[in-house]
């Protein structure tokens, strides 16, 4: 069952969120043509280690991958979905790069992710981020107590597919609080199996949303055997957006704005 958080833990997260937001604002700045995303890892893991907080992400196993997760950010470019590994790639004018960070901060976490446009982007691909990031921001519109997940879901998948884009159904957000990943598991489409069982928001969840959207089929595989960074099957670019929000009596707050 999801664990229902207290204000004080709410305000806890809302901590965490705050390194997550300035570290992803630090990291967007540097994102420029020429700059490699390891680069972009090491703004991020000197901003987090001055703030006392621990990455999330650095060190997770995955029983698919050959090793231990190697960094504090995913940095997935252009047909990369998601936890692509920095390294010396560099980034060109015209990519995209989504980056994703997560910090453990006084006992609890958070998880933030955007998707920067590198120099001039095509306007399709300016179009992609638009819709994925209007995606995040219906769900957090949307998201309230007493409310099923599911009616908001349909909601971004439909906004999604209208635009002619399509909505990963491998990876999907989760409940977030003194653990990365809690229950409930937080999908961005609708079918028979994600309303099975299902339960309405209560005030006190804290949730982890994250639309990822491809510009083309919905399909997604592995990249490569080192188990890690998963790509669209079709090799059409996607965008990721993503923030941690709390149910409240008003609706829901979002906890790595800044604020």
């Amino acid at each position: 069952m999801p664990v229902l958080k207290s204000p004080r833990e709410i305000g806890l997260m809302r901590e965490a969120g705050r390194v997550v937001f300035q570290a992803l604002s630090a990291v967007e700045e540097r994102a420029r043509p020429g700059v490699t995303t390891a680069e972009l890892n090491a703004v991020a893991e000197e901003l987090i280690g001055r703030a006392g907080a621990v990455p999330l992400f650095k060190g997770v196993v995955n029983p698919q991958a050959k090793f231990p997760f190697p960094a504090a950010l995913c940095t997935s470019v252009n047909e990369q979905v998601v936890h692509g590994i920095p390294g010396q790639r560099r980034l060109a004018s015209g990519d995209i790069v989504s980056i994703d960070c997560g910090v453990r901060l006084r006992g609890y976490c958070a998880d933030s992710a955007t998707t920067v446009a590198i120099g001039r982007v095509s306007a399709e691909v300016a179009r992609l981020l638009s819709v994925t990031r209007a995606a995040l921001e219906l769900a957090i519109r949307e998201a309230r107590a007493g409310r099923l997940w599911s009616e908001v879901a349909g909601q971004i998948q439909a906004l999604v597919e209208r635009a002619g884009y399509s909505v990963v159904r491998e990876f999907v957000g989760h409940g977030i609080g003194q653990s990365m990943h809690e229950e409930p598991k937080v999908p961005n489409y609708v079918d028979r199996r994600t309303r099975r069982g299902e339960t309405p928001m209560r005030v006190g969840l804290t949730l982890a949303v994250e639309p990822m959207v491809n510009m083309g089929g919905r399909e997604v595989e592995l990249a490569d055997h080192s188990g890690w960074t998963v790509v669209t099957k079709d090799r059409k670019w996607s965008a990721h957006f993503e923030h941690t929000i709390a149910v409240t009596e008003g609706g829901c707050e979002v906890l790595t704005d800044g604020s």
